[in-house]
């Protein structure tokens, strides 16, 4: 999909190789930082979405529960796609998509409208955008760079996402924060993100057609394959590398972990009475700690390897969440700022290592977007489940205790992540020891 193919064919000029390859990264983190922001408002703003929507936490636990299926069922289509198109189509189509539909969102629809703009967001981050995103970022990288890539990846997309959510958090102080009507304040934030998902599409459609297109021989494979016997041929060699099922779990684990940030901000509203404003600025900075997480576990990953930097990431942010779950309400505030901070730089490492231990697994290159595909069915089924798991505590134990008590499960995943975690970095040391 993309690689070393450049622009001479054409009669241009060849750019440097590095920076060829660097320029295309960028694109792709800049549509991984503006896409998913206003699909997850609810991270800074989950009070006020409800106020604004009229909608309690378990419609909006449907919402996501909703775009949590949409996500199962077109990773592995995904996968398909993004070994058959070119990233400028799908990642300008999924921003436009998402762009387009933050204005239907910003007028407030009623409930049946809200659940067809989350299955829309559904397919433009799902079906058109995932698989083609991390194949891109596997096939830009060499060997011994997956690890910095993916952290960068990851850390960066974050860091475009804390700069966004600055802006978003300044906006919504200016229109009023909490003494003005919960609409009318979190109104400019919608459009600003939309805006930016349409800016960062046209940007993608007009440069990436000059520095990337599809490799040819692939695309010409791909055009000769008889579809249906290729993709059972396809699926047979994936289910035969038992790697690839340890990668699926570790990333089922962590992803989970990193669904706890979203409820941070409710958290701390509920369970440490502060305002809406405090807890969006609380959870901004938490966001900032992303590039540190991402990019700085990345780096040490290539360094001392990705396997084990993935486990001590695992096991400090699940050991975090289970303080968090044990932390007095009414306890000191800036120490559960202290514990919140840590769990967001290491859910970040987390992230940024994860997808990285998949070139440990030597999937064929000319299928890699279906085992993306296939460990991301398997990876973020969470979506589905989470927020119903969340909604069924929330209704029995309302309040803080239901927050501690989902934080408890999730550190439990988070364990059990952590020794599959070990098990790579087991595996990874024992065959560096083999001849």
């Amino acid at each position: 999909m993309l690689d070393d193919t450049l622009p001479q064919a054409r009669g241009m000029p060849t750019p440097p190789r590095n920076l060829a390859r660097y320029f295309q990264f960028f694109l792709l983190l800049l549509a991984a930082g503006a896409i998913y922001p206003l699909l997850y408002l609810r991270q800074n703003f989950e009070a006020s979405v409800l106020a604004a929507f009229r909608i309690t936490a378990a419609d909006l636990g449907r919402c996501y529960t909703m775009l949590g299926i949409v996500y199962a069922v077109t990773y592995l289509p995904s996968g398909w796609l993004a070994d058959r198109f070119s990233p400028r189509i799908l990642t300008s189509f999924s921003l436009v998509l998402v762009g387009v539909l933050g204005f239907w969102f910003a007028t407030y629809p009623g409930h049946v409208a809200l659940q067809w703009i989350f299955i829309g967001w559904g397919l433009a981050a799902g079906l058109t955008f995932w698989a083609s995103l991390i194949k891109g970022v596997k096939l830009l990288a060499e060997a011994s760079e997956q690890g910095r890539f993916f952290g960068i990846l990851d850390g960066g997309r974050g860091l475009i996402e804390a700069m966004l959510a600055t802006v978003a958090v300044a906006l919504f102080a200016a229109a009023g924060g909490d003494d003005a009507p919960p609409q009318e304040a979190l109104q400019p934030v919608i459009c600003m993100y939309s805006f930016t998902c349409l800016g960062i599409a046209l940007l993608i459609f007009i440069f990436v057609e000059q520095e990337t297109q599809a490799q040819p021989a692939v695309a010409a494979a791909a055009g000769a394959r008889k579809v249906s016997s290729q993709l059972w041929q396809d699926l047979k060699v994936l289910a035969a590398i038992p790697r690839l099922w340890g990668v699926a779990l570790v990333i089922f684990c962590g992803y989970q972990l990193f669904w706890a940030t979203y409820s941070f901000s409710a958290y701390l509203q509920e369970g440490y009475g502060i305002s809406a404003l405090a807890a969006g600025v609380i959870t901004v900075i938490k966001l900032w700690m992303r590039p540190i997480g991402g990019i700085g576990a990345g780096f040490l990953g290539d360094r001392y390897g990705n396997e084990g930097m993935l486990f001590w990431s695992m096991l400090l942010a699940s050991i975090g969440l289970i303080a968090l779950a044990l932390f007095p309400v009414g306890g000191g505030m800036y120490f559960m700022l202290l514990i919140v901070m840590l769990i967001g730089v290491m859910t970040y490492a987390v992230r940024g290592l994860y997808w990285a231990i998949l070139d440990t697994c030597q999937v064929p290159r000319q299928i890699t977007g279906l085992a993306i595909g296939i460990v991301s069915v398997i990876a973020y089924s969470p979506d589905i489940f989470l927020p119903m798991i969340n909604s069924a505590i929330a209704r029995h134990y309302p309040g803080a205790p239901g927050y501690k008590l989902y934080f408890a499960y999730i550190a439990a995943s988070g364990l059990l992540g952590t020794a599959v975690a070990f098990h790579f970095k087991y595996s990874a040391k024992r065959d560096k020891v083999q001849p």
